[in-house]
């Protein structure tokens, strides 16, 4: 299987032509497989870049997890400050909207400092350190999701409760609702906030990795690109809980088979976090 990040599907210098491909199609139907969102998750928000006359674009997904603290991946932030450096009239904001404002005159962003895990792409595979917050400079009036307990995923896959456990991904990347196409069947034009459940397929010590097949028994979606750093939230006895098990980071490149998720729970992840938020 071939991995690819779960970054932008579309370049920078896509922008305007994928602005103009947005205003013309019809709305996506979901996430990968999933549903619109709405109201349901108020807590995950879109990492934006506001170009001055062209408008604002999604770039990353990510969670509020305390009330100045917005979670996302390091793939996500790393590349900021060049674009930054060589654009200086650009800003990439946060929003939580429901649905992208892309003209940024009515929807409601908020500034903030990314900072990348400085352990980013040391672990190769087995850890990459695929994780980052950016500091909020006022609070959004929401209410953060929760972390896991350390190593929670370890003790669940030891007493056998893992198998079988659900998760819902949340994000606002591309789109995808039928499995007859290939690439050519991923809608990059999507600005709205989507949630898909999914089953568990298997645990390392850095990954989650969850099925995205919503055939047969699995009657599962995911994530596709632009969706990185997003929430996949834990069922506990069947219900939804607001605890981010895993962040997107990867999966197959036509977001038609797997998710393969950077675990919050792990001791590198929370030695990252423990710098910004209080642990469980």
């Amino acid at each position: 299987m071939t991995l690819t990040q779960r970054f932008p599907f579309r370049t920078l210098r896509g922008f305007a032509a994928a602005a103009l491909f947005a205003a013309i199609s019809a709305p996506a139907f979901a996430i990968t497989f999933g549903t619109a969102d709405g109201t349901g998750h108020p807590e995950v928000g879109s990492m934006v870049i506001k170009i001055p006359d062209q408008g604002v674009f999604q770039w990353c997904s990510g969670t509020l997890i305390a009330p100045q603290v917005f979670l996302t991946a390091s793939h996500c932030t790393a590349p900021i400050a060049q674009y930054l450096a060589d654009h200086p009239d650009w800003q990439f904001l946060v929003t939580f909207d429901p649905v992208i404002d892309t003209t940024g005159t009515t929807g409601t962003f908020y500034t903030g400092t990314p900072h990348t895990n400085p352990l980013y792409g040391t672990g190769g595979q087995n850890d990459p350190h695929d994780i980052a917050v950016i500091t909020l400079d006022s609070a959004p009036a929401l209410t953060p999701a929760n972390l896991p307990t350390a190593s929670l995923f370890d003790a669940m896959k030891a007493d056998g409760t893992l198998n079988g456990t659900r998760f819902t991904a949340v994000g606002y990347g591309s789109t995808r609702d039928s499995m007859k196409k290939g690439p050519q069947g991923i809608d990059s034009s999507n600005v709205e906030r989507q949630t898909v459940d999914q089953g568990f397929r298997f645990l390392t010590s850095a990954w989650l990795t969850f099925d995205m097949l919503p055939t047969g028994s699995n009657d599962s979606g995911g994530t596709c690109y632009g969706d990185s750093g997003g929430p996949h939230f834990l069922h506990v006895n069947g219900a939804e809980t607001n605890i981010v098990a895993a962040i997107t980071i990867t999966g197959d490149t036509q977001c038609k088979s797997s998710d393969k998720d950077y675990r919050t729970d792990s001791p590198s992840a929370r030695a990252f976090l423990g710098q910004f938020v209080t642990l469980p």
